[in-house]
This record gives structure tokens, sequence and C-alpha cells, in this order.
């Protein structure tokens, strides 16, 4: 089983720790998690804050938002059902 991130396997992601620890060294990287975790709660707040904007926005205009969901919910379906089609079979890269 290879697990991956982002097409980055195991081995990869230990020489780009092994790196950062050379760079920054041992004692500065909970500082730089802590603020790589900060920076990304930011970026999920602005977005969720976002999207109720146009949400709302999109209510008092008087648009249907419901559709979206709906389509979300049949893409959903559809890679259900691909996934249990392909069963076990897995795709290479």
């Amino acid at each position: 089983m290879n697990t991956t991130f982002l097409f980055i396997g195991g081995p990869e992601i230990f020489i780009i720790l092994l790196i950062v620890v050379m760079l920054f060294g041992a004692d500065k990287i909970p500082e730089i998690a802590r603020g790589l975790g900060k920076g990304m709660r930011q970026i999920k707040d602005a977005t969720n804050d976002i999207k109720k904007e146009i949400n709302d926005s999109a209510k008092n205009q008087g648009i249907d938002t419901e559709f979206v969901r709906d389509i979300n919910k049949e893409v959903n379906d559809v890679k259900d059902n691909i996934d249990d089609f392909t069963g076990p079979i897995k795709r290479k890269l």
C-alpha cells in the first residue's frame, strides 16, 4: 500500500522534512507549523465568509441555490458508483 499526499510519497515527505530541519533547525519547526496552521485557518475563514456573503446575496435577490446541492449529490453518487464498479482496481500514474 503506497500512501501519497498531493502526488508525494512517504520517502519524498521524509526528504522534505529533513531539508526543513536542516534549514530552520528543530527548535523553529513548531513555530513554523503554528504559523502555517494560523494561515490556513485564516484562508478557510475567509473562504467561508465569501461563501456566506454569496449565499446571502443570492437569497436576497431571490436566486435559488438548492440546485448546487442537488448537483453535488449527483456527482457524489456517480463517484460512489464508479468506485463500486471498479472495486479494488487502482490506476497508477
